[in-house]
């Protein structure tokens, strides 16, 4: 193929999508030089890598923008379908696939490497099933060398099919479910799906033809997904109930009322389901090397999707400065709202004038043990009392050292997970309850004086921790604008006493 200093000049559509935005910082790792193309510039441009990509901001119904877009292309992928549908929208998706492919062959595309959904072959296909085959077949038939990769259920966080598993199986201890839960679907880990992806784009010979993208799980059915997803999530034993729902409508309707998933994007999933997926005889593997070690079985991929929650990290910070995250299983801060697990905030702001931030952070610093938590004492020993009974920590460790601090350290029921002096310490509870929780305490400078920052997190497990955060909701509105209230109140008085 031909090349730049630097490697195959790769032009990624979709690059602000859940594929695209993995598939890009891979390729920028393989030495290649990646043209970023969306709708959006300025979307791309905020995207961790944007200041490494080349921004080509085009609509790929506009055959000029598009023709600008493939100057100097070595390699195309294709990620661009419609899941929300509306009137003439399989005619589109076919215009923009006969734009691209007679474009590239206008401009010298060596290859064009496209991502279908799998499906059986000889059935009738759902309305945007069948529009992306369509879009696999005139890429196809058109002069690039084209290779067409299907995939079915991908596995990662962010993913809406791995999504609708994972609220499925965490909000329902009993599921009642459509009948084609019962169907064989053989998922594909997100790792495994970029590796193939790379790897079509920089082999020495472009492949063509169609292959299948998949574990290697053939005998796997839907409420298997299900059943597994709560195992390695350490939920209690999932049941699935198969129940007569045949219209996709109406199922797709029931996991978008289950689910936080827009039904632009349930109902044609449900609709696609009344199908088994599974791989067939053209596998990608009889063409392109596997992933090291083979195929990601299902159990692992949930494992690593569940990861990034199980390490505790908190995925974003106040000033959004969360990096790239190097695991592609993880969620990334542009994946949709209803991505990864689930999280229940509690946010608080005050500024103070004439306060010093290091002032602040004295008060913060000093938080816990014989300091107290500055709000409301009879609930905060009420709940210590509670953990006592329960088996957990209370409120009787105290801490250390009365005024400093050091990551490890126990303060009452919490553990310092992280603490960047002067500026923001990140507690972790250790307390009993069904989920994991954080409390963030931060300050920052502001012309006048000090910006105080206070954020609680839960990340709850199942059922039981949603109820869990429910109920204990209404004494946060007791609990936590008081804390910030006293907290600043506290630094004024430092302050004054000190002058």
């Amino acid at each position: 193929m031909s090349a730049t200093a630097l490697g195959p000049r790769i032009l990624v559509t979709g690059a602000s999508g859940y594929i695209g935005s993995r598939l890009v910082p891979g390729l920028l790792e393989q030495g290649t030089v990646v043209r970023a193309l969306g709708r959006d510039g300025d979307r791309l441009r905020a995207r961790p890598w944007g200041d490494r990509v080349e921004i080509a901001e085009a609509d790929l119904s506009d055959r000029i923008a598009v023709r600008r877009a493939l100057a100097q292309v070595d390699v195309v992928v294709f990620l661009v379908h419609s899941m929300a549908g509306g009137t003439g929208y399989q005619e589109r998706e076919a215009r923009m696939a006969r734009i691209m492919t007679e474009e590239a062959a206008r401009s010298g595309v060596g290859r064009i490497v496209y991502l279908s959904g799998l499906h059986p072959r000889g059935a009738e296909l759902s309305e945007h099933m069948a529009s992306r085959e369509r879009v696999a077949k005139i890429l196809r038939e058109g002069e690039v060398p084209t290779l067409v990769l299907e995939a079915a259920t991908v596995i990662g966080a962010g993913s809406a099919s791995f999504e609708i598993i994972r609220h499925l199986a965490e909000r329902l201890p009993v599921m009642p479910a459509p009948r084609w839960v019962g169907n064989r679907i053989e998922p594909v880990a997100i790792a495994d799906v970029l590796h193939h992806l790379a790897s079509a784009c920089l082999a020495e010979e472009p492949v063509r033809g169609t292959y299948s993208l998949g574990s290697g799980e053939t005998d796997l059915r839907f409420r298997d997904l299900l059943t597994i997803y709560a195992e390695e999530a350490s939920l209690t034993r999932r049941r699935v109930l198969a129940l007569p729902l045949p219209a996709p409508l109406l199922s797709g309707l029931w996991i978008g009322l289950i689910t936080p998933i827009p039904l632009s994007i349930t109902v044609p999933l449900a609709q696609s389901m009344q199908h088994e997926a599974i791989g067939h005889d053209s596998r990608i593997e009889d063409v392109l090397a596997p992933p090291t070690g083979g195929p990601t079985r299902y159990r692992q991929a949930v494992r690593a999707a569940l990861a990034a929650q199980r390490s505790g990290d908190l995925e974003s910070r106040w000033d959004d400065d969360a990096a790239l995250t190097a695991h592609s299983a993880a969620s990334l801060p542009q994946d949709p709202d209803w991505a990864g697990h689930t999280v229940y905030t509690d946010e608080r702001e005050r500024i103070q004038e004439g306060v010093a931030p290091g002032t602040v952070w004295s008060v913060i610093e000093g938080i816990g043990g014989r300091a107290g938590w500055y709000s409301t004492p009879l609930l905060w020993s009420l709940r210590g009392a509670v953990d006592r009974l329960a088996g957990g920590p209370g409120l009787r460790r105290g801490r250390r050292h009365a005024e400093q601090l050091r990551e490890g350290d126990a303060v009452d029921w919490w553990r310092v997970e992280r603490i960047d002096p002067g500026r923001r310490l990140t507690l972790r509870a250790e307390m009993r309850m069904t989920g994991r929780a954080w409390l963030q305490l931060g300050v920052e400078e502001t012309a006048d004086g000090a910006r105080y920052q206070q954020r609680a997190v839960y990340f709850p497990d199942g059922l039981w921790g949603r109820l869990y955060w429910w109920a204990i909701f209404p004494f946060h509105a007791l609990v936590f604008p008081a804390m910030a209230r006293n907290i600043m109140a506290e630094a004024a008085a430092r302050e004054g006493r000190t002058r």
